[in-house]
Order: C-alpha cells, then structure tokens, then sequence
C-alpha cells in the first residue's frame, strides 16, 4: 500500500500541492481575494490516479478556505463533482459567474 498524500499550500505558486514521498503527485490551483478564493483547475498526475490524491487537494483547499473563513468558487469540474458528494462543504459555495 502506497504512502498517503501530503498537501501543502504552495502561496508562491498559488496552489494546493499534493506530495507522495519526493513525488509531486497533484495540484490545486487558486486565486484569493478578500473573502473569496476561486479553485480553477485540479491536476493529479496519472501515476497517481486513483489514490486519493484529488479528495486530499480538495480536502486541504476547502478546509483552508474555512479557516480563512473565505467564500468558494469552484469552475473546476473535478471539484465540482468531488463537493456534490461532500455535502460538509456546500456552505462554502457560492455560484461561479
């Protein structure tokens, strides 16, 4: 069994990153304003697919947004499909224009 993802904010790059050992498995990427963040675009690299790795970017990015207490738009399809499962985060959306 593979080691699970780590994920760190990566403010430079503006993006959630996902690390599997010394492999950047995935990212998140971002924009933040004042009060509201915008998740773009998620990637997780194909040797990677399958693992988890999408569900700890989008974990990580929605539970900073929460402690940043920020409102999220999400034009992300991956993330769009990923919070029609997870109820626990819809408090945060917003519509995207």
């Amino acid at each position: 069994m593979s080691a699970p993802a780590t994920v760190r904010d990566n403010e430079d790059a503006s993006r959630f990153e996902a690390w599997i050992a010394d492999d950047l498995a995935g990212v998140a990427e971002y924009r933040r304003t004042e009060g509201l963040v915008v998740y773009p675009h998620t990637v997780v690299k194909a040797d990677f697919e399958g693992r988890g790795v999408g569900s700890a970017l989008a974990r990580a990015a929605l539970d900073d947004a929460r402690a940043r207490d920020l409102r999220v738009q999400v034009p992300c399809p991956f993330l769009t499909s990923w919070l029609a499962r997870h109820p626990e985060y819809q408090d945060l959306t917003e519509p995207t224009p």
